[in-house]
Formats: C-alpha cells, sequence, structure tokens
C-alpha cells in the first residue's frame, strides 16, 4: 500500500475524558534498542529523536511511554523530552507506574503505595513537565489493586496526575479502581498471538463504559518484549497480499477493528517502520477477512 500521505487521522479519533487522540499512536519502548529494555542493541540516538519528530509530523498525538524504559545508554523518555519539548498542545503522553528497575537495569520489588509517588515524580523529571495526561497503574500480580489506585488517585487530586488508567488487569481490578476513581484507559496485552479470556472481557466492558482499551505486544507477537515476530501464518500472509501491506500492517489493523475505542500503539525505532505502522490506520479489514484472522487466534489457544 502507499505509506507516504498517510497519516495518524486516518484510523479515526477516540476520546479520552477531555483529551481527543488518533486511535493509532507510538509505543516508546523501542526507541532505547533494538528489543525492550537491556534485551538488545542500543538504539542510535539521533535516529529516535528522528523517529518522534516524524511521528509528530504524521499525526501521532498520543505517546506511550514508561520511566523504566531504558538501556544501559538510553532512556525514553529522556529522549522524548530531547525530541519533543516543548511539547505540542493536543500531544497525550502517557506512562505507566509500579514496576522498577534499578541503575543496572535489573528488575527489583515493585513499589508499594506510599513509594508511587516518587514513580510518578520520576517521570515528571525525566519528562520535563509539571504534570502528566495519563498514567497507568501496571498491576504486578496483585490480588488487589485499591491500595495502589487509591494513591494514585489521591496524587491526582494533588494535580500531577490528569488522568487514571490501569494496566495488566481482569474485570475484578477495573471494577475496583472504579469504585476509588475514573479509569479513562486500560492497557493489557493483546493481540493475534495471545488470547485470554479476562482480557477478552475487559475489552468487551470498556467497549459498554466507553473506556478506552490499549493493546500491547500486539505486533511483536509471542516475542513479546523481543524483536517483532517475523514468522506469520499462510492465512495473516494472504489477507496481508489482498491489501498490498506488510504483516504487521494486518496485525496493527485488525487490533484497530476489535472496536472504536481500541487504541493501537505499535512502537519501533526505525523511521521506515514507523511511516508503515502509521499507514495501517487507514486498512480496513472486511468482515470476512476479520473472521479468518479471528480463528486464527483460536487456533493458539
Amino acid at each position: 500500500m502507499t505509506t507516504e500521505t498517510i497519516t495518524a487521522d486516518a484510523a479515526g479519533t477516540f476520546k479520552l475524558a477531555d483529551l481527543t487522540v488518533n486511535r493509532i499512536g507510538f509505543g516508546a519502548m523501542r526507541l532505547t534498542g533494538s528489543a525492550a529494555f537491556h534485551l538488545g542493541t542500543p538504539s542510535n540516538r539521533e535516529r529516535s529523536i528522528a523517529v518522534l519528530h516524524k511521528a509528530i509530523e504524521l499525526g501521532v498525538n498520543h505517546i506511550d511511554t514508561a520511566a523504566f524504559y531504558f538501556s544501559q545508554l538510553r532512556s525514553a523518555n529522556e529522549i522524548i523530552n530531547s525530541a519533543l519539548a516543548p511539547y505540542p498542545d493536543d500531544l497525550l503522553i502517557a506512562t505507566k507506574v509500579g514496576p522498577y528497575r534499578d541503575y543496572h537495569g535489573e528488575w527489583g520489588t515493585s513499589a508499594r503505595p506510599d513509594q508511587l509517588r516518587g514513580h510518578v515524580e520520576e517521570n515528571l523529571r525525566q519528562l520535563g513537565r509539571d504534570h502528566l495526561d495519563l498514567v497507568y497503574l501496571r498491576r504486578m500480580r496483585q490480588e488487589s489493586v485499591a491500595e495502589h489506585f487509591g494513591a494514585l488517585a489521591e496524587l491526582r487530586e494533588a494535580g500531577l496526575i490528569r488522568h487514571l488508567g490501569l494496566s495488566d488487569v481482569e474485570p475484578r481490578h477495573l471494577a475496583e479502581a472504579q469504585a476509588i476513581a475514573p479509569v479513562v484507559s486500560v492497557e493489557n496485552r493483546y493481540g493475534l498471538d495471545s488470547r485470554n479470556p479476562a482480557t477478552d472481557e475487559v475489552l468487551r466492558i470498556c467497549g459498554e463504559q466507553g473506556i478506552a482499551f490499549v493493546p500491547f505486544y500486539a505486533i511483536a507477537g509471542k516475542r513479546a518484549a523481543q524483536p517483532a515476530a517475523d514468522t506469520h501464518d499462510e492465512e495473516l500472509l494472504a489477507v496481508a497480499r489482498a491489501h498490498d501491506a506488510t504483516p504487521a500492517q494486518i496485525r496493527i489493523a485488525w487490533t484497530l477493528h476489535q472496536g472504536p475505542h481500541v487504541l493501537a500503539i505499535p512502537g519501533t525505532g526505525n523511521p521506515a517502520h514507523l511511516t508503515e505502522n502509521i499507514a495501517a490506520g487507514a486498512l480496513r479489514l472486511t468482515e470476512e477477512e476479520a473472521t479468518r484472522l479471528d480463528a486464527l487466534r483460536h487456533a493458539a489457544d
């Protein structure tokens, strides 16, 4: 497909509370290297900055990041700050708190509720902002999110956070959080290569309640934090050929097909891949194609 003139608004828009974003955005995890965290080779910093400039040029107004997105030589938040500050007025930057990595990059104990303010303030410092547009509480296997989410709700009341979201949760966690403060977005792993009945239910609930649903690892497939999947089912390849598109573009199109409340955040450190990812927002799968791809997902159970 032709990609040069396709911008992010081709995917349509969605309103998170008082913030309207294009349904295709950008995930910052791959700004730091060829794979997430310390798993790949460090990125070329100037190329990562160029990717962000290109994203804004192509109409991206939703960037997903986190202070724990860093490698030995790169920090996603620092790159975002260097590339985009002062930030466009319509740009929503979402970040996540809860997980913790030390200065060596090793995963440590996730934050206690009383430590979340420090996580929020670190994101503020790295991004050079006086408030955060959207903060997700990333659940780290705890049974209840009430105490952690309550701590973030207090920071929202204090003006450090504009809106709250949840990540890696089940329906019961969403209900628990909503009893404390409004939830405008949920970010769970979701894609053709991963099926979780609880997440499917979260997707449905979010659609009914007008809450954004933001899948992560939608392109990477089973490789998750590793480089994006390079093997694809023949059915997926056939749909890609029919649209003169790449398999990654079809994965993005399938993601967006799941509902008007679904927001895609494909990430890359490659300007050419960025252009392709954004262009995928203009793809429209037929119901027959979507059904064929759905069957792949069910077959992966």
